[in-house]
């Protein structure tokens, strides 16, 4: 069985995975407490940290205890992984294809990543290797566009965006409760704040996949127009984010 092809925006996170480890958020605090509590992170506990990145999430999850497993399908992003998150044992593989055997894990968490999935299957896989009663989270940092800068910066990137998977484009608990595979889901909201200079504005959005794999020109127009915006507005900076995050259980 040949392993599911990722889509071709993905390559974007091969070609600035040092971007994307530099410009990308970590996630709040009380977001992560409630993923550790609700999942029973803790020593003699497994849970795999699905299309890991560059260990945004999985480096939170380490102050649990739990034995991670952190599976990433694009090489680049692992090895940023590794340097970053030292002692983690990493695999490569996708969310459709796990190479893991049949309830080897107690629980999974996805980190800004699920919208990339083929869903059905990739529940159907999650499921399998999850333990009966094993729990899934899903997190993602949505930039809140309340925020006039953060408005802003969409005005420049949604034109751009094409047939781009998008987190907004899905209800996921609805997702979770109509599979069939899971209850009891549930859906939090908590509010996060990303401090950065004109840089790291830069660098967020450049860490974008549809941005990173856009023509050179598409790009440097990109960051100028960003760079022109993050002069203008008062400082500090701060990217203000809704943190979703969403847990149903096997």
């Amino acid at each position: 069985m040949r392993a599911p092809r990722l889509h071709p925006a993905t390559r974007g996170f091969a070609a600035a995975a040092d971007v994307y480890e530099r410009g990308r958020p970590d996630y709040p605090e009380a977001a992560i407490a409630r993923i550790v509590s609700r999942l029973e992170l803790r020593p003699g506990r497994t849970a795999l940290d699905l299309a890991a990145g560059t260990g945004k999430l999985t480096r939170l999850l380490v102050p649990s205890g739990a034995h991670l497993i952190a599976l990433e399908p694009v090489r680049e992003m692992r090895l940023q992984l590794e340097r970053r998150v030292p002692g983690v044992a990493t695999l490569a593989g996708t969310a459709e294809r796990i190479p893991l055997a049949d309830g080897y894990v107690d629980a999974v968490t996805v980190g800004q990543a699920f919208h990339w999935f083929r869903a059905a299957d990739a529940l159907r896989e999650i499921h399998r290797v999850l333990r009966p009663g094993g729990g899934l989270a899903l997190i993602w940092n949505a930039r809140d566009e309340r925020d006039p800068l953060q408005a802003a910066l969409t005005e420049i990137i949604d034109p751009i965006a094409g047939n781009t998977p998008l987190r907004k484009l899905r209800n996921w608990k609805t997702l979770l409760d109509e599979s069939g595979l899971f209850e009891r889901s549930e859906r939090s909201l908590h509010e996060h704040v990303q401090e950065v200079d004109e840089q790291g504005v830069v660098e967020r959005i450049l860490s974008i996949s549809y941005i990173a794999t856009a023509p050179k020109a598409v790009r440097a127009e990109v960051e100028k127009r960003v760079r022109e915006l993050a002069r203008a507005t008062e400082q500090p900076l701060r990217l203000p984010y809704m943190t979703e995050l969403y847990i149903g259980f096997r």
